[in-house]
């Protein structure tokens, strides 16, 4: 029987062919090695630890497919390599270099202050509208709740919802303390 073929080390010694009984052994010996090569692959420390990741995780689901465990070191790289190119190929470039950052866009949001005042003045408003309109109100806008449920929380039907929602939004658009508002 023939000795197996000594794979080539980086600096062109011959090393012997160790057998990998099981994937775990294979990762735990090789390991440092392949991430060695996929941090050539990648600037950031951490991508390469995820593109080792990702090529060991192909290489797990193919361990059964694979005839020669001696290519096993190939297959990894190849898969680290196809890996690599497949993201670069599929990134997105949202972000350009450059030697001044932008300035941030602030949309002045509204006053809090505004706000708490509209808050305020809509709350009196709705203080004055009659009891069964100020329920139906509250229930429809405060509370979200549909016409239909509404209705039947109270116990009219849809139609007068409809028809005491609508009597009540006039109501508060004629109101002058949110005049100044709309």
């Amino acid at each position: 029987m023939r000795t197996p073929v000594a794979a080539r080390t980086p600096y062109g010694a011959r090393a012997p062919y160790v057998p990998y009984p099981s994937f775990t052994s294979f990762v735990k010996a090789r390991g440092p090695v392949l991430l060695r090569a996929a941090r050539s692959l990648t600037a950031n420390p951490s991508d390469a630890e995820d593109l080792l990741q990702t090529a060991l995780t192909k290489t797990y689901v193919a361990w059964e497919r694979i005839e020669d465990h001696r290519a096993l070191d190939g297959y990894v790289r190849r898969a680290l390599l196809n890996t690599r190119t497949s993201q670069w190929r599929k990134r997105k470039v949202d972000e350009f270099a450059c030697d001044e950052l932008p300035e941030q866009e602030t949309v002045p949001g509204p006053d809090p202050a505004e706000q708490q005042s509209l808050h305020d003045a809509m709350w009196r408003a709705v203080l004055k509208l009659p009891d069964r309109q100020r329920a139906m109100v509250v229930l429809r806008y405060y509370e979200d709740l549909s016409e239909a449920q509404t209705a039947e929380v109270l116990g009219v039907s849809i139609g007068t919802v409809k028809s005491a929602v609508s009597r009540a939004l006039g109501k508060l658009r004629q109101d002058p303390e949110l005049t100044p508002v709309r």
